[in-house]
Protein backbone atom coordinates (compact mmCIF):
# COMPACT_ATOMS: atom_id res chain seq x y z
CA UNK A 1 0.00 0.00 0.00
CA UNK A 2 1.11 3.27 -0.57
CA UNK A 3 2.00 5.65 2.31
CA UNK A 4 -0.29 8.49 2.35
CA UNK A 5 1.09 11.81 0.99
CA UNK A 6 1.66 14.37 3.47
CA UNK A 7 0.10 17.50 1.27
CA UNK A 8 -2.78 15.40 1.35
CA UNK A 9 -3.03 13.58 4.51
CA UNK A 10 -3.80 15.41 7.42
CA UNK A 11 -1.47 15.91 10.19
CA UNK A 12 -1.53 13.13 12.19
CA UNK A 13 -2.55 10.72 9.55
CA UNK A 14 -6.55 11.86 9.71
CA UNK A 15 -8.54 10.01 7.41
CA UNK A 16 -11.38 12.67 7.49
CA UNK A 17 -15.07 12.19 7.47
CA UNK A 18 -16.89 9.03 5.95
CA UNK A 19 -19.28 9.66 2.90
CA UNK A 20 -23.18 9.87 3.95
CA UNK A 21 -23.61 6.92 2.41
CA UNK A 22 -21.08 4.55 4.46
CA UNK A 23 -22.08 2.02 7.01
CA UNK A 24 -22.35 4.07 10.66
CA UNK A 25 -19.64 2.79 13.04
CA UNK A 26 -18.17 -0.07 10.45
CA UNK A 27 -15.55 -1.41 11.48
CA UNK A 28 -13.02 0.37 9.03
CA UNK A 29 -13.72 3.29 11.25
CA UNK A 30 -13.20 1.11 14.32
CA UNK A 31 -10.42 -1.07 13.48
CA UNK A 32 -8.34 -0.15 10.56
CA UNK A 33 -5.52 2.23 11.01
CA UNK A 34 -6.20 6.09 10.15
CA UNK A 35 -3.68 6.29 7.42
CA UNK A 36 -5.45 3.16 5.95
CA UNK A 37 -8.86 3.93 6.41
CA UNK A 38 -9.13 6.26 3.13
CA UNK A 39 -8.13 3.17 1.03
CA UNK A 40 -10.77 0.88 2.35
CA UNK A 41 -13.13 3.84 1.60
CA UNK A 42 -12.06 3.62 -1.93
CA UNK A 43 -12.80 0.15 -2.10
CA UNK A 44 -15.86 0.81 -0.51
CA UNK A 45 -15.01 -1.65 2.28
CA UNK A 46 -16.91 0.46 4.65
CA UNK A 47 -20.75 -0.05 1.81
CA UNK A 48 -20.71 -3.82 1.33
CA UNK A 49 -23.70 -3.96 -0.29
CA UNK A 50 -21.85 -3.52 -3.76
CA UNK A 51 -20.18 -6.45 -2.61
CA UNK A 52 -22.94 -8.45 -2.15
CA UNK A 53 -24.91 -7.56 -5.19
CA UNK A 54 -21.19 -8.60 -7.12
CA UNK A 55 -20.91 -11.92 -5.96
CA UNK A 56 -24.47 -13.70 -5.75
CA UNK A 57 -24.96 -13.82 -9.59
CA UNK A 58 -21.51 -16.13 -9.33
CA UNK A 59 -23.04 -17.47 -6.02
CA UNK A 60 -26.02 -18.74 -8.16
CA UNK A 61 -24.49 -20.30 -11.23
CA UNK A 62 -22.48 -22.19 -8.66
CA UNK A 63 -25.31 -23.51 -6.87
CA UNK A 64 -26.96 -23.73 -10.15
CA UNK A 65 -24.21 -25.95 -11.51
CA UNK A 66 -23.37 -28.57 -8.98
CA UNK A 67 -23.64 -32.04 -10.50
CA UNK A 68 -26.79 -33.50 -8.88
CA UNK A 69 -26.30 -35.36 -5.63
CA UNK A 70 -22.65 -33.59 -4.71
CA UNK A 71 -22.10 -31.19 -2.32
CA UNK A 72 -21.42 -27.29 -2.82
CA UNK A 73 -17.92 -26.72 -4.00
CA UNK A 74 -16.93 -24.25 -0.67
CA UNK A 75 -13.80 -23.71 -2.01
CA UNK A 76 -15.19 -21.92 -5.24
CA UNK A 77 -17.42 -20.07 -3.22
CA UNK A 78 -14.55 -18.68 -1.29
CA UNK A 79 -12.76 -17.69 -4.41
CA UNK A 80 -15.44 -15.89 -5.49
CA UNK A 81 -16.15 -14.36 -2.35
CA UNK A 82 -12.85 -12.93 -1.99
CA UNK A 83 -12.11 -11.88 -5.59
CA UNK A 84 -15.83 -9.96 -5.37
CA UNK A 85 -14.31 -7.96 -2.90
CA UNK A 86 -11.10 -7.21 -4.29
CA UNK A 87 -12.57 -7.03 -7.91
CA UNK A 88 -15.11 -4.88 -6.85
CA UNK A 89 -12.82 -2.41 -4.86
CA UNK A 90 -10.57 -1.98 -7.89
CA UNK A 91 -13.87 -0.62 -9.44
CA UNK A 92 -14.98 1.32 -7.64
CA UNK A 93 -11.39 2.73 -7.72
CA UNK A 94 -11.18 3.15 -11.08
CA UNK A 95 -14.30 4.93 -11.17
CA UNK A 96 -13.72 7.47 -8.36
CA UNK A 97 -10.26 7.80 -10.35
CA UNK A 98 -12.91 8.74 -13.60
CA UNK A 99 -15.55 10.52 -11.81
CA UNK A 100 -12.90 12.40 -9.83
CA UNK A 101 -14.01 15.83 -10.68
CA UNK A 102 -17.86 14.73 -10.92
CA UNK A 103 -17.91 13.18 -6.94
CA UNK A 104 -16.58 16.69 -5.79
CA UNK A 105 -19.84 18.19 -7.25
CA UNK A 106 -22.21 16.17 -5.53
CA UNK A 107 -23.32 15.92 -1.94
CA UNK A 108 -23.91 11.77 -0.99
CA UNK A 109 -19.86 11.55 -2.99
CA UNK A 110 -17.94 14.89 -2.22
CA UNK A 111 -16.44 13.22 0.93
CA UNK A 112 -14.83 9.91 -1.39
CA UNK A 113 -11.43 10.18 -0.77
CA UNK A 114 -10.04 11.45 -3.76
CA UNK A 115 -11.82 14.43 -4.00
CA UNK A 116 -11.65 14.81 -0.09
CA UNK A 117 -7.83 15.09 -0.48
CA UNK A 118 -7.26 12.10 1.52
CA UNK A 119 -5.87 10.35 -1.44
CA UNK A 120 -3.52 11.53 -4.26
CA UNK A 121 -4.73 10.30 -7.68
CA UNK A 122 -1.05 8.40 -8.45
CA UNK A 123 -2.34 6.32 -5.07
CA UNK A 124 -5.23 5.28 -6.00
CA UNK A 125 -3.93 3.86 -9.15
CA UNK A 126 -0.79 2.23 -7.56
CA UNK A 127 -4.02 0.97 -4.86
CA UNK A 128 -5.89 -0.24 -8.17
CA UNK A 129 -3.12 -2.04 -9.32
CA UNK A 130 -2.65 -4.07 -6.13
CA UNK A 131 -6.19 -5.01 -6.07
CA UNK A 132 -6.42 -6.15 -9.57
CA UNK A 133 -3.12 -8.32 -9.03
CA UNK A 134 -4.64 -9.95 -6.26
CA UNK A 135 -7.80 -10.55 -8.73
CA UNK A 136 -5.19 -11.57 -11.46
CA UNK A 137 -4.12 -14.61 -8.29
CA UNK A 138 -8.11 -15.82 -7.38
CA UNK A 139 -8.52 -15.75 -11.29
CA UNK A 140 -5.90 -18.75 -12.08
CA UNK A 141 -6.96 -20.78 -9.53
CA UNK A 142 -9.92 -21.70 -12.33
CA UNK A 143 -10.19 -23.51 -15.64
CA UNK A 144 -8.90 -22.05 -18.73
CA UNK A 145 -12.78 -20.80 -19.89
CA UNK A 146 -13.12 -18.96 -16.65
CA UNK A 147 -9.73 -17.51 -16.81
CA UNK A 148 -10.42 -16.04 -20.15
CA UNK A 149 -13.91 -15.01 -19.11
CA UNK A 150 -12.50 -13.10 -16.12
CA UNK A 151 -9.61 -11.65 -18.17
CA UNK A 152 -12.49 -10.40 -20.45
CA UNK A 153 -14.64 -8.51 -17.84
CA UNK A 154 -12.15 -5.94 -16.96
CA UNK A 155 -13.63 -4.65 -20.57
CA UNK A 156 -17.36 -3.84 -18.92
CA UNK A 157 -15.55 -2.48 -15.25
CA UNK A 158 -13.25 -0.08 -17.76
CA UNK A 159 -15.93 1.35 -20.03
CA UNK A 160 -18.99 1.68 -17.23
CA UNK A 161 -17.99 4.87 -15.38
CA UNK A 162 -17.93 6.49 -18.81
CA UNK A 163 -21.72 5.73 -19.26
CA UNK A 164 -23.17 8.22 -17.34
CA UNK A 165 -22.08 10.79 -19.29
CA UNK A 166 -23.06 9.32 -23.05
CA UNK A 167 -26.22 7.45 -22.49
CA UNK A 168 -29.10 7.75 -20.01
CA UNK A 169 -28.53 4.31 -19.01
CA UNK A 170 -25.52 3.59 -17.32
CA UNK A 171 -27.32 1.10 -15.14
CA UNK A 172 -27.46 -1.49 -18.04
CA UNK A 173 -23.98 -0.86 -18.57
CA UNK A 174 -23.27 -1.64 -14.56
CA UNK A 175 -25.78 -4.84 -15.39
CA UNK A 176 -23.18 -6.21 -17.76
CA UNK A 177 -20.67 -5.52 -15.31
CA UNK A 178 -21.97 -6.70 -12.07
CA UNK A 179 -23.40 -9.68 -13.40
CA UNK A 180 -20.17 -11.77 -15.29
CA UNK A 181 -19.72 -13.72 -12.03
CA UNK A 182 -23.04 -15.82 -13.17
CA UNK A 183 -21.67 -16.17 -16.77
CA UNK A 184 -17.84 -16.74 -14.78
CA UNK A 185 -19.12 -18.82 -12.13
CA UNK A 186 -20.92 -21.69 -14.40
CA UNK A 187 -17.59 -21.71 -16.95
CA UNK A 188 -15.73 -22.16 -13.56
CA UNK A 189 -17.95 -25.44 -12.32
CA UNK A 190 -19.19 -26.60 -15.90
CA UNK A 191 -16.19 -25.86 -18.07
CA UNK A 192 -18.40 -24.50 -20.65
CA UNK A 193 -21.53 -21.89 -21.40
CA UNK A 194 -25.35 -22.71 -22.78
CA UNK A 195 -28.56 -21.43 -23.19
CA UNK A 196 -29.30 -21.42 -19.24
CA UNK A 197 -26.00 -19.23 -18.49
CA UNK A 198 -27.63 -16.53 -21.10
CA UNK A 199 -30.84 -16.99 -19.12
CA UNK A 200 -29.21 -16.49 -15.73
CA UNK A 201 -27.29 -13.72 -17.12
CA UNK A 202 -29.89 -11.37 -18.65
CA UNK A 203 -31.63 -12.28 -15.11
CA UNK A 204 -28.86 -10.48 -13.58
CA UNK A 205 -28.86 -7.80 -15.75
CA UNK A 206 -32.55 -7.13 -15.57
CA UNK A 207 -31.94 -7.14 -11.46
CA UNK A 208 -29.16 -4.73 -11.54
CA UNK A 209 -31.27 -2.37 -13.72
CA UNK A 210 -33.99 -2.20 -11.22
CA UNK A 211 -32.23 -2.05 -7.79
CA UNK A 212 -29.64 0.53 -9.15
CA UNK A 213 -32.31 2.63 -10.81
CA UNK A 214 -33.66 2.56 -6.69
CA UNK A 215 -29.64 3.70 -5.90
CA UNK A 216 -29.95 6.35 -8.64
CA UNK A 217 -33.25 8.27 -7.28
CA UNK A 218 -31.28 9.30 -4.71
CA UNK A 219 -28.73 11.52 -6.92
CA UNK A 220 -31.04 13.03 -9.30
CA UNK A 221 -31.67 16.46 -8.52
CA UNK A 222 -27.35 16.82 -8.15
CA UNK A 223 -26.87 14.57 -11.62
CA UNK A 224 -29.46 17.63 -13.52
CA UNK A 225 -27.20 19.82 -12.04
CA UNK A 226 -24.22 18.50 -13.07
CA UNK A 227 -24.97 16.83 -16.49
CA UNK A 228 -24.99 13.10 -15.54
CA UNK A 229 -27.84 10.63 -16.76
CA UNK A 230 -29.15 7.85 -15.14
CA UNK A 231 -32.61 5.87 -15.85
CA UNK A 232 -33.87 7.38 -12.48
CA UNK A 233 -33.81 11.09 -14.20
CA UNK A 234 -34.90 9.74 -17.82
CA UNK A 235 -37.69 7.55 -16.00
CA UNK A 236 -38.99 10.50 -13.88
CA UNK A 237 -42.05 9.87 -12.23
CA UNK A 238 -42.36 6.81 -13.58
CA UNK A 239 -39.46 5.44 -11.73
CA UNK A 240 -41.48 3.14 -9.66
CA UNK A 241 -43.42 1.61 -12.83
CA UNK A 242 -39.74 0.89 -14.65
CA UNK A 243 -38.60 -0.74 -11.57
CA UNK A 244 -41.75 -3.42 -11.52
CA UNK A 245 -40.88 -3.78 -14.87
CA UNK A 246 -37.45 -4.53 -14.04
CA UNK A 247 -37.74 -6.83 -11.25
CA UNK A 248 -40.57 -9.35 -13.99
CA UNK A 249 -38.21 -9.37 -15.85
CA UNK A 250 -35.93 -10.57 -13.50
CA UNK A 251 -38.00 -12.92 -12.24
CA UNK A 252 -38.89 -14.05 -15.81
CA UNK A 253 -35.33 -15.06 -16.54
CA UNK A 254 -35.12 -16.95 -13.25
CA UNK A 255 -38.10 -19.03 -13.77
CA UNK A 256 -36.37 -19.69 -17.80
CA UNK A 257 -33.38 -20.97 -15.78
CA UNK A 258 -35.27 -22.95 -13.57
CA UNK A 259 -37.15 -24.50 -16.62
CA UNK A 260 -34.29 -25.25 -18.78
CA UNK A 261 -32.07 -26.48 -15.54
CA UNK A 262 -35.23 -28.73 -14.55
CA UNK A 263 -34.99 -27.85 -10.79
CA UNK A 264 -37.66 -29.17 -8.40
CA UNK A 265 -40.02 -27.13 -6.31
CA UNK A 266 -37.90 -25.96 -3.73
CA UNK A 267 -36.71 -23.34 -6.43
CA UNK A 268 -39.77 -22.72 -7.26
CA UNK A 269 -40.94 -21.66 -3.74
CA UNK A 270 -37.62 -20.00 -3.29
CA UNK A 271 -38.70 -17.80 -6.31
CA UNK A 272 -41.80 -17.04 -5.06
CA UNK A 273 -40.26 -15.75 -1.92
CA UNK A 274 -37.82 -13.22 -3.99
CA UNK A 275 -40.83 -12.08 -5.81
CA UNK A 276 -42.42 -11.21 -2.77
CA UNK A 277 -39.67 -9.37 -1.19
CA UNK A 278 -38.90 -7.71 -4.85
CA UNK A 279 -43.05 -6.33 -4.43
CA UNK A 280 -42.28 -4.83 -0.83
CA UNK A 281 -39.33 -3.06 -2.40
CA UNK A 282 -41.61 -0.91 -5.61
CA UNK A 283 -44.74 -0.76 -3.28
CA UNK A 284 -42.93 0.79 -0.10
CA UNK A 285 -40.53 2.83 -2.04
CA UNK A 286 -40.65 6.59 -1.34
CA UNK A 287 -38.86 7.87 -4.57
CA UNK A 288 -37.84 11.29 -2.79
CA UNK A 289 -36.61 10.52 0.24
CA UNK A 290 -32.74 9.21 0.15
CA UNK A 291 -32.65 7.73 3.01
CA UNK A 292 -35.45 4.90 1.89
CA UNK A 293 -33.89 4.42 -1.50
CA UNK A 294 -30.07 3.74 0.36
CA UNK A 295 -32.50 1.71 2.85
CA UNK A 296 -34.59 -0.45 -0.51
CA UNK A 297 -31.29 -0.57 -2.53
CA UNK A 298 -29.68 -2.34 0.32
CA UNK A 299 -32.60 -4.87 0.86
CA UNK A 300 -31.20 -6.40 -2.64
CA UNK A 301 -28.51 -7.80 -0.56
CA UNK A 302 -31.47 -10.20 1.22
CA UNK A 303 -33.38 -10.66 -2.30
CA UNK A 304 -29.42 -11.95 -4.08
CA UNK A 305 -30.07 -14.69 -0.74
CA UNK A 306 -33.58 -16.02 -1.08
CA UNK A 307 -32.48 -16.51 -4.70
CA UNK A 308 -28.97 -17.83 -4.01
CA UNK A 309 -31.12 -20.39 -1.19
CA UNK A 310 -33.55 -21.38 -3.89
CA UNK A 311 -30.85 -22.63 -6.50
CA UNK A 312 -28.96 -24.20 -3.71
CA UNK A 313 -32.14 -26.11 -2.98
CA UNK A 314 -33.73 -26.78 -6.11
Amino acid sequence: MAKPDPEVTPPGHEPGPAPADALPDHWVARWLPPAWQPYARLSRLDRPIGTWLLLLPGWWAIALTRPPGTPLDYWLILLFGIGAVVMRGAGCTFNDIADRDFDGRVARTRLRPIPAGQVTLRQAWIWLAAQCLVGFVILIQMNGLAILLGVASLGLVAIYPFMKRITWWPQFFLGLAFNWGAVLGYAAVAGRLDWTTLALYAAGIAWTLGYDTIYALQDKEDDALIGVKSTARLFGDRARLWIAGFFDLTLAGLALVGWLAGLGWPFWTGLIGAGLHMAWQVITLKPDDSSDCLAKFRANRDTGLIIFAAFLLG
